[in-house]
């Protein structure tokens, strides 16, 4: 007996341009700096939290919405921060990492035929979960210049039309390290104003914003906070990206539709990094010394990365710094991530990937997430072309 024809749900996804070029990283002896997460160990002391938490005997399941304890001081810390008030029983779940969390928000509140305005370039969990949602991706793309990317509003306005359910944002912004300002909040706020549109809001590098700039949260603005998802990462945050844990705020109307999913979807997220994790929470430096900690790297990234041929864009959040290579090659970002890795032995990722339709600009993205000798080891080498 055969297997019957199977048609794809997804039939445009394949294996992720991160897979690949780490794997191509690891064929040939590069340094990887292409997949975002850290190549440095967390605090000890979060790890010493988890052991307790297991050996106190907290390994079984944990109520679906979370721990109550983290998501108490998940909305403490919010309202801390941002100064919004979530409720931690309506509006705060905790999550299965924040592409469960995204994948979870669209599933419970896109329709077939719901069109979804997504600004790209734009990370690649976005697209396949409004597919799976039988929802149409309308995508805007942001405007590169001298002066690096920036979105462009008066785009974002023209593409919505009576089928728009809902604009995905994400500041600060995977892979070009851009953020939103409060003006970029008050320009979303006149667009979704007195219509039914939706907001999901992918903060996952909350405390990665730099120079002094504060991060524009939904959180902070509440004619968007009153209508959006939110979602962040403490995998990202902790540099524990393998542990898989994030959450999701927002009113308790859309948090009951997404936990109506999240409960079939994953249920529970893992009970000892829930108790850690909480625990851990009650001391804010580890998360408010977060840009200083990552601005060192930028730093001392770019300031190798001037001495070579790159021509640096700016990196005003996250762990991403994007380089012009027009000087260098005229290959196509897919064929210069690869010679880049091949030969040079230093592993990017191609801008290029996080569109949904060809498009170059002759930019590849770095992860500087890594020990000041890794990157230094990189710099090296990328001096030699």
């Amino acid at each position: 007996m055969s297997l019957p024809p199977l048609v794809s749900r997804l039939p445009h996804v394949g294996t992720t341009v991160f897979t690949r070029m780490s794997q191509l990283a690891i064929d040939h002896g590069a340094v990887n700096l292409g997949q975002g997460f850290p190549d440095f160990a967390c605090d000890p002391a979060l790890v010493d939290l988890v052991t307790e938490a297991m050996r106190a005997g907290h390994n079984q399941y944990p109520p679906m919405t979370g721990l109550p304890a983290l998501r108490q001081a998940i909305a403490a810390k919010i309202e801390t921060t941002y100064g919004h008030r979530y409720d931690a029983n309506t509006d705060i779940t905790v999550t299965a990492g924040a592409s469960q969390a995204i994948q979870s928000a669209i599933l419970a509140v896109v329709h077939p035929g719901d069109e979804v305005i997504v600004i790209e370039p734009a990370y690649d969990c976005y697209a396949p979960a409004i597919a799976l949602a039988g929802g149409v991706v309308v995508p805007v793309t942001m405007r590169l210049d001298a002066d690096g990317y920036r979105v462009e509003w008066d785009d974002v306005r023209a593409a919505v039309t009576p089928r728009t359910r809902m604009v995905v944002i994400n500041t600060p912004h995977n892979p070009t390290g851009t953020i939103l300002r409060q003006a970029d909040l008050d320009a979303l706020v006149a667009i979704v104003q007195d219509t039914q549109i939706l907001v999901l809001s992918d903060e996952v590098y909350e405390h990665m914003v730099f120079d002094g700039e504060p991060h524009a949260s939904v959180a902070r603005h509440p004619a968007l906070a009153e209508r959006a998802f939110v979602v962040s990462s403490f995998g990202k945050t902790f540099h524990v990206t393998g542990w898989k844990i994030g959450y999701v705020a927002a009113p308790a109307a859309l948090m009951v539709e997404f936990r109506k999913v999240h409960q079939y979807n994953v249920f529970c997220v893992n009970a000892p990094m829930q108790h850690a994790i909480a625990a851990y929470l009650h001391d804010p430096a580890p998360w408010r010394d977060l840009p200083a900690f990552y601005q060192a790297k930028r730093d001392l990234f770019r300031a190798g990365l001037a001495r070579s041929r790159f021509t640096l864009l700016p990196s005003d959040g996250t762990y991403f710094q994007c380089v012009r290579y027009d000087a260098i090659s005229s290959l196509s970002e897919a064929e210069f991530a690869e010679w880049l890795t091949r030969e040079i032995k230093v592993a990017a990722i191609p801008v290029s990937a996080f569109y949904s339709q060809p498009k170059e600009s002759h930019v590849v993205r770095f992860c500087f997430a890594k020990k000041d000798e890794t990157l230094q080891l990189a710099l090296e080498r990328l001096a030699q072309i």
